[in-house]
């Protein structure tokens, strides 16, 4: 008797990692639809996609010369929100700020510095806008537990119309820690995609994952907490040997396109790939 129980309840837990397996199989995953370069002195930091769907690229030659010389060196993962394009800057190892520039369509530029927090660190990898235009998320390097989350400036009705001072709101509490962040972006009010430059494999089984952050509630400007799940490895494809670099994401929602950058090591560094993705 007690065999034939083993063995029915084998047969059920089989049945169940079966079906499960199966459910997660027949959900859509992101389908690799084709690839392309960028030059990366201009665009190995980030991309964002206008509503026309031509995109904007970063790179170490994008900081124009008046923030450079304000010691603002270094431009991450930028994104589009109503037309506006929001860039963030971080400057050196020993700064006691950072800031995010907004530029507008017809050309005018805001800078909004945020005065680095208690435990903050300098880093200013990127800067995605909620879809409701509200809040804008951005993140540290190294190992972190949160996203940061601030008013976004000139469209939040609580930030000053030419620029100014931007404090922090609550932030984003991952329940699973994070490693090294270059990029993320809204699919929706409550899910980013990131990628994490991390080719450890001790935070996750992937090589430089992309990951998936899914908020309990959209962002409201209270705490939230996020669940970090992993996707998918990005892709490690050159001729060249070496460590590759994983850097900026964009979801191009009208179009319901993903784009994800990885900078290919030695010689090959000098064009960034940029890999296409559509849900299937």
């Amino acid at each position: 008797m007690r065999r034939q129980l083993f063995a029915l309840a084998v047969l059920s837990a089989a049945v169940t990692l079966g079906a499960a397996t199966s459910a997660a199989a027949a959900g859509p995953a992101w389908q690799e639809t084709g690839t392309s370069h960028v030059d990366s002195l201009s665009g190995s930091q980030g991309l964002a996609s206008r509503a026309d769907g031509s995109l904007v690229y970063r790179g170490l030659a994008s900081v124009p010369l008046d923030l450079r010389v304000k010691g603002w060196n270094h431009v991450g993962d930028p994104d589009i929100a109503q037309g506006d394009v929001f860039d963030a800057y971080q400057g050196a190892d020993s700064a006691t700020s950072k800031m995010f520039a907004v530029t507008t369509p017809d050309g005018k530029r805001y800078e909004y510095v945020h005065p680095l927090d208690a435990g903050e660190k300098v880093n200013n990898s990127f800067a995605a806008v909620s879809p409701d235009g509200q809040w804008l998320v951005s993140g540290e390097w190294g190992d972190q537990n949160r996203l940061q989350v601030f008013p976004a400036p000139l469209l939040n009705p609580s930030t000053p119309r030419t620029g100014g001072t931007l404090p922090q709101a609550p932030q984003i509490s991952l329940d699973k820690p994070v490693r090294d962040i270059q990029g993320c972006d809204f699919v929706d009010d409550t899910r980013l995609l990131c990628a994490s430059d991390d080719g450890s494999r001790t935070l996750f089984p992937e090589d430089r994952p992309l990951l998936q952050v899914d908020l309990e509630h959209k962002l409201d400007g209270g705490p939230v907490t996020g669940h970090v799940s992993s996707l998918f490895a990005l892709p490690q494809r050159s001729v060249c040997s070496g460590a590759f670099e994983a850097e900026g994401v964009d979801y191009d929602a009208s179009r319901g396109t993903l784009r994800t950058e990885v900078v290919p090591p030695g010689v090959c560094k000098v064009a960034t790939t940029v890999y296409a993705y559509r849900l299937g």
